[in-house]
C-alpha cells in the first residue's frame, strides 16, 4: 500500500506538489503558507542555476514539508529549537525514509545533526534568505543584497555551508534580471511583491506557476544566451587573425621580395 510519501514523491510537478501539501495542511494542520511556496520557488531557481548533483524532486518535496511543525510564535524559543526535529518525526510517520527526514531535520542546526546532508545545506540557505526577504511584525523585509550580507556574516558566521558562495553568485545573477509589468524590478523583488500583494495561498500559487515562472524562466534563458554569446565572441576575438587576408597577402609578398633582395645581396658579396 502506498504511503503519503510515495504519493507526493511520485508527483514530479512542483505546482501539483504544492496542491498536495496544501490539502495535507488543511487535514492535518501542518504549517504551510505563502512563505513556504516562495522559498520553494527560490529552491527551484537555484537548482536550475547551480546544476548541483542532487535529486531535484527530493529537494523540492523536502522544501515544502521541512517546516511542517513550525509555529508563527517567534517568542516560543523551545518550539523554535524543536520544530525541525518534531517535523522530521512526523514525516517519518507519513512514510518518508530516514535520509529524507534527516534532511528536513537539518533545515536548521538546533538538533546538532552531523554530518549534514548536501540537500540540507540548500534548504538552510533558502529558508534563512527567503525568510529575511519577507516582512515580519518586528521589521520590514530586507532587500536581497542586505539579506545576503546578513546570511553570510551573521546567520552563518563560523558555520560551514558548502553551497554558500554558489548561492551568493545565484542571487547576484538574479538581481541583474529585470522582470517588467508596469514597472521593471529585479526577479526576487518581483517575487516578494507578488507574495505581499496576494492574500490567498492558492492564488499566490496560481500567479507563481502561470505568470511568474514562465516569465522568469524565459528571461533567465535569454540572459544565459547573452552570456554564452559574449563568451564565444570573446574567444573568437582572441583567435581572430591580427590582419585581414588582403593585408596578410601584401605582407607576405613584401617579405618574399625582401628575401629575394637579401639573397641577391649575399650572392653578390
Amino acid at each position: 500500500m502506498n504511503t503519503f510519501a510515495d504519493y507526493i514523491l511520485e508527483e514530479k510537478e512542483l505546482d501539483s506538489k504544492m496542491e498536495i501539501t496544501y490539502y495535507l495542511s488543511k487535514k492535518s494542520k501542518i504549517f504551510f503558507d505563502k512563505s513556504v511556496v516562495l522559498k520553494a520557488e527560490i529552491v527551484r531557481l537555484f537548482l536550475n542555476y547551480a546544476k548541483i548533483d542532487v535529486d531535484k524532486n527530493f529537494v523540492l518535496t523536502a522544501c515544502l514539508l521541512c517546516n511542517c511543525k513550525k509555529v508563527n510564535n517567534a517568542q516560543d524559543i523551545h518550539k523554535i529549537h524543536s520544530y525541525a526535529k518534531e517535523g522530521a518525526e512526523y514525516l517519518r510517520e507519513l512514510g518518508f525514509g530516514k535520509r529524507f527526514c534527516k534532511v528536513c531535520e537539518e533545515i536548521n542546526r538546533y538538533s546538532e545533526s552531523n554530518p549534514r546532508e548536501r540537500e540540507s545545506d540548500i534548504l538552510e540557505l533558502v529558508d534563512q534568505f527567503g525568510g529575511m526577504l519577507l516582512d515580519r511584525p518586528e521589521r520590514i523585509g530586507f532587500k536581497p543584497d542586505e539579506a545576503l550580507v546578513l546570511l553570510e556574516h551573521r546567520n552563518l558566521k563560523a558555520k560551514y555551508n558548502r553551497y554558500l558562495q554558489t548561492f551568493i553568485e545565484f542571487v547576484n545573477f538574479l538581481e541583474k534580471i529585470q522582470v517588467g509589468e508596469k514597472v521593471n524590478m529585479t526577479a526576487l523583488r518581483r517575487l516578494v511583491k507578488i507574495h505581499n500583494e496576494t492574500n490567498e495561498l492558492t492564488k499566490f500559487i496560481q500567479k507563481l506557476v502561470y505568470e511568474f515562472e514562465p516569465k522568469i524562466d524565459q528571461l533567465i534563458a535569454e540572459q544565459n544566451k547573452e552570456i554564452t554569446e559574449a563568451m564565444l565572441n570573446k574567444v573568437e576575438g582572441a583567435n581572430r587573425p591580427l590582419f585581414s587576408e588582403e593585408t596578410t597577402r601584401k605582407i607576405m609578398a613584401l617579405m618574399d621580395e625582401n628575401t629575394k633582395i637579401e639573397a641577391k645581396h649575399i650572392k653578390n658579396s
